[in-house]
């Protein structure tokens, strides 16, 4: 029999985290709690959720410094992490992207779609699982083996957060073909899972930071390609 997966779900108000323990306990994923950003790196550095649900204000460490902080951890980097904050604001939204959560979701929510937006993120790179493992292109080598990206002159290799991997890795499997934000967004995150298309934009930024400005073209009033 399977290990039930495990779920780390942060927050400072108590019923929040019962309500939550409760219900997932009961669609079987084994749950752990933490009050605050600094407990909640503590535990999720000590031992790797499948997946992590993360309030933004929060007492000691907020969840944006705590996911901040969470990215920079190896083992942390591909951890699927669903903010669910009282937060609401567009910029709001872009900062907890920037940050490195993959889902950026609004209280108040009704529990079957929080659980399904968990499942979503839980069933993750199977979506791009056509693509292949290795993808070596303009000096870069994107390597879903051991999920970094090396670029030649780099001696060390790029440990990008799951979804700016899986997105240069999309691609970058098609290079020259030009996606829509709604079909990155279908393809990379799933059909399944809410999220806005500033998303893609939000990612695309990032990647271009790490492996350069030339690789992802802007296609003006269509969306992105990965130069031919």
């Amino acid at each position: 029999m399977a290990e039930p997966q495990r779920i780390l779900v942060v927050d400072d108000e108590d019923d929040i985290l019962d309500l939550l323990r409760y219900n997932l306990e009961k669609e079987g994923f084994e749950v752990e709690q933490a009050c605050d950003g600094v407990e909640a790196v503590h535990l999720a550095s000590k031992q790797v959720p499948d997946l992590i649900i993360l309030d933004v204000m929060m007492p000691r460490m907020d969840g944006l410094e705590a996911c901040r902080r969470m990215r920079e951890h190896p083992a942390l980097k591909s951890t699927p992490i669903v903010m669910l904050t009282a937060r609401s604001e567009e910029n709001d939204h872009v900062e907890g992207l920037d940050v490195g959560a993959d889902i950026y979701l609004t209280k108040p929510i009704s529990i079957p779609v929080l659980i399904s937006q968990v499942r979503a993120s839980l069933r993750g790179s199977e979506r791009t699982s056509a693509t292949p493992d290795i993808v070596r292109i303009y000096g870069l080598t994107i390597d879903r083996t051991r999920y970094v990206v090396e670029r030649d002159g780099l001696e060390d290799p790029l440990h990008l957060p799951r979804k700016e991997f899986e997105l240069l890795r999309y691609l970058a499997s098609n290079p020259g073909r030009v996606f829509s934000r709604q079909q990155l967004l279908d393809q990379v995150w799933g059909p399944d899972v809410y999220v806005v298309d500033r998303t893609v934009d939000v990612h695309v930024r990032k990647i271009r930071e790490k492996v350069g400005e030339d690789m992802i073209e802007t296609v003006k009033g269509v969306g992105y390609r990965f130069r031919a």
